[in-house]
């Protein structure tokens, strides 16, 4: 094909594209309400009085209604690609026209919704150019949604036009919509709580104002070396997560160890019994824990009467803390150290002892190395993991403060200082960008490959006896331990009062979950239905939503070479190393005025779900991606089928796996989440944690207790059902699987 017939050909294709999308900015102009609706995206109540009620009104009947005047320019780049749409033309004028028509709707779309607030003009050189205003602005709705999408595609569609990665429209909309989404919930709530942490009560810059609260005494104290007082919440954090962070690491590797090196028969079980912290809402062992050792907990009573003690509340403060985290995070280093042990090539270690080296010798020497960027990543996990938590400290904190609890109480309490909310996240996010380079550093760019691809027929070797019998021990503990918790949660759902009356009752499970019958049907009269069925369709919009970001960036990542992927990778797992408390406060600030007015709305929920859980997407997909040949892709375009039917005809169903994986982890973590999730929920969207930790707050253990264990089993029941299609992927046709027809 001459390069002049390749031009025709990718001038089609793209006239192809920019006419959906110019269909597209059509409806979203002319028919879709271009605010947001006042009962949220999921609303339907717009069709009522549409199109004369000028609150579900679109773009194009504001301003023939003269309402919102300052919408009429955004027609002329929405029509702009007319131009070259039904002629021919060169290349370079197609790509121009639409670089042109899709930036400077972009520009202007966004220009216009920041300019204009809920008072009017948001700068004082607007209103003093234009005069007063005298109409405020509303946040984004169904219009102007379609409308932005039109303009980027737009765009993305004339750059490819360009040529740039071989003008291949999909990879390059599909990098210019990841960047985009990125910059937008990820960048923009961070700069936006940036922004705020220097300004004063009155909305003045002051870096002053900045440094004063941010050396406030509060935060950074170190009174208790020299006196008998609590260190700054900053330090109390720090020392807790790197203790917890160290912990976790060293109870996750004698786990691996166990189950892999140790010839236990029943490592299925054990796998089992590590997966119940992770579907566990997050304060709830924490309950358990106090039901255990509180002042009228079991085991506190029982210590007393025997050794004729006084009960003391010790539990409370940095032990329990610490305690509950390390249940609530061991198994989350345990899935990481787990497969990294069972990664090590195991002709590696038989060469070893071929050479008479010792059990001992080999693990010190071979196996140790090897395993060092699992043991960095869960070291990296647990410390971000309690740097993040907010239910624990909450329930067990006493008067040991760490950030987490500090943000959310100068963000709900009586202060309602938001610049001081602002001011602590940052510190925050400093301590886990820090311990992220940190771990980057300590792993410089050695290498740990020991799989090349070829066959390893070998079998592991066992662990030393001088490993062996400590991490059975440790194990063994922690075992009975981890099973007397989650006992005390199951029993402490079916008693009276805990401590005081220990007779058992349903009641708490009828107040929580009751259900009725009247003239209307069935009636759902429980105190927890309507939390559990908004978080079931929250959570249920948001998993499938993050597989599906998640699955294209790996698809990109792996499979795509482009001009800054490396910086595109790092904004694609920083929301990894942003604590949830960070994210809800970035959230409440970016997201709490127009354009972006999400606030109060199931949409943010779901928003900050699928950031915050996009990254076990995306490396569940690299890692699945790994494993299939580019010749797949090669041989599909070879025979006529673009990248976009590529992608959805040849990978997606080679990657069931990852896919289902980015579902579980992903539907699992909006059901348990917390520390974002407790600054973002509205009297309409109440979540399940959000109304167990409102039930801790009154006392009402009996009623978190029982919800909790509901969610469990709930969670539990669709995680096996996660596994067994998982496990039936895996097993069947696995010839035919790679023979996947491109057709």
């Amino acid at each position: 094909m001459s390069s002049t017939e390749s031009e025709v050909l990718s001038t089609r294709r793209g006239s192809r594209v920019v006419l959906l999308w110019l269909l597209i900015g059509l409806l979203g102009y002319f028919v879709f309400p271009w605010y947001i609706l006042e009962d949220g995206f999921f609303s339907f109540e717009w069709l009522d009085g549409y199109p004369f009620d000028t609150d579900y009104a679109p773009a194009a009947f504001l301003v023939f209604q003269g309402e919102k005047i300052w919408l009429t320019p955004l027609i002329l780049p929405l029509l702009l690609p007319l131009v070259v749409l039904f002629r021919q033309s060169s290349r370079r004028f197609f790509s121009t026209i639409l670089i042109i028509a899709g930036a400077s709707g972009v520009f202007y779309l966004f220009a216009q919704g920041f300019a204009i607030g809920i008072r009017g003009f948001n700068a004082e050189w607007l209103q003093a150019l234009f005069g007063e205003l005298g109409d405020r602005q509303f946040g984004f709705g169904y219009g102007a949604v379609l409308l932005a999408c039109t303009f980027l595609f737009y765009l993305t569609t004339g750059i490819a036009s360009r040529g740039y990665i071989n003008g291949d429209v999909f990879v390059v909309g599909a990098i210019g919509f990841i960047i985009s989404i990125v910059a937008l919930f990820i960048f923009f709530p961070i700069a936006q709580m940036l922004s705020s942490a220097l300004r004063d009560n009155e909305g003045v810059y002051s870096l002053s104002i900045f440094i004063a609260k941010f050396s406030e005494n509060k935060i950074w104290g170190l009174a208790c070396l020299t006196e008998n007082r609590g260190c700054g919440v900053a330090w109390n954090s720090l020392f807790l997560a790197i203790v917890v962070g160290a912990a976790t690491t060293l109870l996750g590797l004698v786990f691996a160890l166990v189950a892999t090196r140790s010839g236990f028969r029943y490592g299925n079980w054990l796998r089992a019994l590590t997966v119940l912290p992770i579907i566990t809402p997050p304060f709830v062992i924490g309950l358990a824990i106090i039901l255990l050792f509180g002042l009228s907990g079991t085991v506190t009573q029982w210590v007393a009467g025997v050794l004729d003690l006084q009960p003391t509340r010790w539990v409370y403060g940095l032990p329990g803390i610490m305690i509950a985290q390390m249940l609530s995070f061991t198994p989350i280093a345990f899935l990481v150290l787990i497969g990294v042990v069972e990664g090590v090539s195991p002709s590696m270690e038989e060469a070893s002892q071929t050479l008479r080296a010792s059990r001992w010798y080999t693990f010190k020497t071979v196996t140790f190395p090897l395993i060092r960027p699992g043991l960095a990543n869960a070291f990296l996990l647990g410390f971000i993991e309690s740097m993040a938590d907010f239910g624990n400290p909450l329930v067990l904190g006493g008067n040991y403060d760490v950030l987490s609890t500090e943000i959310f109480f100068a963000i709900v309490g009586a202060q309602n200082d938001q610049g001081r909310a602002a001011v602590l996240a940052i510190v925050l996010l400093l301590f886990t960008l820090t311990a992220f380079y940190a771990q980057r550093r300590w792993l410089g760019k050695k290498s740990y490959i020991t799989k090349t691809g070829k066959g390893d027929g070998g079998s592991h070797s066992l662990m030393p006896k001088r490993i062996m019998w400590p991490c059975y021990t440790i194990a063994s503990v922690w075992v009975v331990f981890t099973v007397t918790v989650y006992g005390m949660i199951i029993y402490g759902g079916f008693v009276e009062t805990w401590g005081l009356n220990h007779t058992l009752t349903f009641k708490h499970y009828i107040t929580t979950f009751a259900v009725g019958i009247n003239e209307f049907g069935i009636h759902f009269k429980g105190t927890a239905w309507d939390s559990f069925f908004t978080t079931l369709k929250i959570a249920a919009t948001a998993a499938p939503l993050t597989a599906i970001v998640g699955l294209i960036t790996a698809y990109l990542l792996v499979r795509q070479q482009f001009h800054g992927k490396d910086w595109f990778e790092f904004g694609t797992m920083l929301s990894f190393a942003i604590p949830g408390t960070v994210v809800g406060v970035s959230y409440i600030l970016a997201f709490n005025v127009p354009p972006l007015e999400l606030t109060g709305t199931g949409i943010i929920l779901i928003i900050s779900f699928v950031f915050r859980n996009m990254p076990v997407g995306v490396r569940a997909g690299i890692a699945s991606m790994s494993q299939l040949d580019k010749s797949l892709d090669e041989a599909s375009l070879t025979l006529g089928a673009n990248t976009w039917r590529t992608f959805r005809k040849v990978i997606l169903p080679l990657m069931r796996p990852a896919i289902l994986a980015a579902l579980v982890f992903s539907f699992v973590r909006a059901m348990t989440a917390i520390s974002a999730v407790i600054f973002l929920v509205s009297a309409e969207y109440n979540m399940a944690t959000s109304y167990i930790i409102g039930r801790v707050e009154n006392n009402d253990y009996g009623i978190a207790i029982a919800y909790s264990t509901t969610l469990i089993f709930v969670m539990l029941t669709a995680i096996l059902l996660f596994q067994l299609l998982v496990g039936r992927n895996q097993t069947s046709r696995p010839f035919t699987q790679s023979r996947t027809n491109v057709g």
